[in-house]
């Protein structure tokens, strides 16, 4: 691998090269004056699916269901992602545990040989069946399967993912939240707080037992909630917990991103696409699992025939456009809120200081035109996975 471009960090002109790791950076006495910036490759802790595929399938995985989830992923490099974390969310014991081994088993063969797309797959989310059982936070979940934290369930979980579990996503009013919470931290597996009805107490309960992520914060909530005191304040006040974002412009109001930005400071915040199976599709009718599902011709994923927000159709180029549009913040903010901040709080090795040698050869060159990135070429471990077509 070798390229040129403007780092994110720092402003200076660069040349990247290596294999699969970082050999040399070194500066570049003339840059030019069209050049591209130059980041670590992005990294999406929450992706349901995409292009058409759905991660939470736990159907027999066959070679042409293989060959979906590598073209799916191939769709996710054009967006300047190298790492993310499929992620499986609420449903039966037995569907969820066919989802994960499908996902172990499409990480390991997509890593065999010539394939690439398997290192993708950095480790698996899942978010619920240990969220509020109430309606509004409980969002496009399906009700009959949110159940209580069980540790039983989460070894099967494990068990089937291969070990690959590195996010798991629940509420703590549970009262058997704390214990689980303290033996998935003692585990090494990252705990969020999402789809939520809990107290104030509760939570703090939750960051001391070793949560350290809010799961798409403003999101998964109630439509009305007391003035103060509220889960989502105290979430927001809370310094040890980092937040995630959908900002696709839809699940959050301008003036909200703005100050939870303020309050955690870009440092802890993550952007997140939470895209499902319509993502990169046109618009329509899908079916995610047991949920019927509309991609709007403006980009929302809803229930269908309804209103209510069922994940996203965001890319993460897309993402740190927004963020940078909406929430007001600079290039080099928005794209640590895709790269070293995800990196931190999922516990990614070799991507928390940004780029530097030594490092695996994780890069996207891109531009930014009229306000929008234009991702113009991706590399995972040193291997162009994406260049953009040249007319």
């Amino acid at each position: 691998m070798k390229c040129k471009g403007i780092e994110t960090s720092t402003n200076d002109f660069i040349e990247i090269k290596g294999d699969s790791v970082i050999s040399h950076i070194d500066p570049v006495l003339e840059p030019a004056d069209n050049a591209a910036w130059i980041a670590p490759g992005f990294v999406d802790l929450q992706v349901n699916g995409f292009a058409g595929v759905d991660y939470n399938s736990p159907a027999a995985l066959t070679d042409n269901a293989l060959e979906e989830i590598a073209r799916s992923i191939r769709a996710i490099f054009s967006t300047g992602v190298t790492r993310f974390f499929p992620t499986v969310i609420t449903g039966a014991p037995a569907d969820m545990l066919g989802a994960l081994k499908n996902l172990a088993q499409a990480k390991e063969k997509l890593a065999e040989g010539s394939a690439r797309e398997g290192l993708a797959m950095e480790a698996f989310h899942v978010e619920g069946p240990h969220i509020s059982e109430y309606d509004g936070p409980r969002g496009a979940h399906p009700a009959r399967w949110i159940r209580p934290p069980d540790l039983e369930e989460f070894r099967r979980w494990q068990d089937a993912a291969q070990g690959n579990v590195r996010l798991v996503t629940l509420s703590p009013e549970w009262p058997e939240s704390t214990a689980y919470i303290e033996h998935l931290a003692r585990e090494g597996v990252v705990t969020s707080i999402g789809h939520t009805h809990a107290t104030c107490e509760q939570i703090g309960d939750a960051v001391r037992a070793g949560a350290t992520l809010s799961t798409h914060l403003g999101n998964g909530a109630d439509a009305v909630l007391p003035r103060h005191p509220n889960y989502i304040w105290e979430q927001l006040a809370e310094d040890r917990l980092a937040a995630s974002f959908i900002v696709d412009g839809h699940h959050l109001p301008e003036s909200f991103l703005r100050v939870a930005l303020r309050a955690k400071g870009t440092d802890r915040s993550v952007l997140v696409t939470d895209a499902v199976m319509p993502a990169l599709c046109a618009p329509g009718n899908y079916r995610l699992g047991e949920v019927d599902v509309e991609l709007k011709d403006d980009e929302r994923v809803v229930l269908k025939g309804g209103t209510r927000l069922a994940g996203s159709s965001l890319r993460m180029d897309v993402a740190i456009s927004n963020v940078m549009r909406f929430g007001g913040v600079s290039v080099m903010e928005a794209v640590a809120m895709a790269t070293v901040n995800p990196a931190r709080v999922g516990r990614i090795g070799g991507r928390i200081r940004g780029l530097r040698a030594g490092d695996r050869s994780d890069v996207v060159r891109f531009r930014i035109e009229d306000g929008r990135v234009r991702v113009l070429e991706t590399y995972m471990n040193g291997e162009c996975v994406f260049a953009e077509r040249r007319h």
